[in-house]
């Protein structure tokens, strides 16, 4: 900083100014010269050094259960969108669903002193949750952490479950089985499933089961197809992983898709429409998920005090050959 100064004639407290938010404060004929210093000298500022003086580090972190997971990408996605925007900058820790790698990187983002924190996780470690949210701001996407008091960006489910019957019923199934992933106590699982059974109840000449994916899966699938007499069979998967070890396991047992069985799969991917005759799905407005996360949190940053709110969206219906009309 002091070369660029020397070589520009100014102070350095000028140039501070200039890489800093103070820039309209220099003229224009200074801004040119610190420019071309700049540019001459090939001066980069340490931001991380700069946030620390400050007080501010414009980074964000976000802490995701399973990066693999190609909800959390997505959400993921739109997240670090709106952060660009603002002028902030993400950190993304994936816990792996490993308690231990939780704690780590929850101390790990402390230590890069973070402006607010972005949480898709199960919670484990509840006491550092609450220990780093009563000094940032939180916001929590797609899974409720209990006693853990922050804004809840995620998916209506019980819209979406009921989307899903309706469709079904419709189209003449009445044998469902639902499948999901391990009922690990993610919130986003259980409101699902309870919503199945709910819906279930509630519709006349409907039969349905809950099965989860795991080395089980392929006899739970094979008991479903043999099982007659309800009338016609149906799979609801409760995410993108379910339906990809489902559509697995299907092949596995040589299923002709969509003649012998449904289906309809909670979240969008890339390859439904590439499966048999294409995949019937509700989408998730993921991207919209990860921007207002992200501006949740932003509107908390600027002194927002309002009660906890809960942004749940609903999803998109998109119909393909998996459920066709039946009889």
């Amino acid at each position: 900083m002091n070369d660029v100064a020397d070589m520009a004639g100014v102070s350095k407290a000028s140039v501070s100014r200039f890489i800093g938010d103070d820039r309209q404060l220099l003229s224009e004929a200074i801004a040119r010269r610190i420019q071309h210093a700049i540019d001459t000298l090939g001066y980069r500022p340490n931001q991380m050094a700069r946030g620390l003086k400050r007080g501010r580090t414009r980074l964000i972190g976000m802490l995701v259960a399973d990066i693999r997971n190609p909800y959390s990408i997505a959400v993921m996605h739109g997240v670090e969108t709106a952060c660009r925007k603002h002028g902030y900058s993400l950190v993304v820790c994936n816990t792996d669903r490993d308690d231990e790698q939780e704690r780590l990187h929850l101390a790990a983002l402390r230590s890069y002193n973070i402006e607010g924190l972005i949480v898709n996780t199960l919670g484990h470690h509840l006491d550092e949750l609450r220990e780093l949210h009563s000094e940032l701001p939180m916001v929590l996407v797609d899974r409720k952490v209990d006693q853990l008091e922050s804004d809840l960006v995620g998916l209506n489910n019980v819209d979406a479950v009921t989307q899903a019957l309706d469709h079904l019923h419709h189209t003449g199934y009445r044998d469902i089985l639902m499948i999901t992933e391990p009922q690990d106590g993610t919130s986003s699982r259980v409101e699902r499933v309870d919503a199945f059974k709910t819906g279930l109840a509630q519709r006349s000449g409907l039969r349905g089961q809950v099965c989860e994916t795991g080395p089980a899966l392929r006899d739970h699938l094979r008991a479903f197809l043999d099982d007659q007499g309800h009338g016609p069979k149906a799979l609801f998967t409760g995410n993108g992983v379910a339906t990809l070890s489902t559509t697995r396991q299907l092949h596995a047992l040589g299923c002709h898709l969509f003649d012998d069985i449904g289906l309809i799969a909670l979240d969008e991917l890339d390859w439904y429409p590439l499966v048999g005759s294409g995949i019937t799905s509700l989408a998730q407005p993921t991207h919209d998920i990860g921007v207002t996360a992200f501006e949740c949190l932003l509107n908390r940053l600027r002194g927002d005090q309002e009660p906890v709110r809960l942004y749940d969206f609903p999803a998109q219906l998109i119909v393909r050959g998996s459920t066709r009309q039946r009889s």
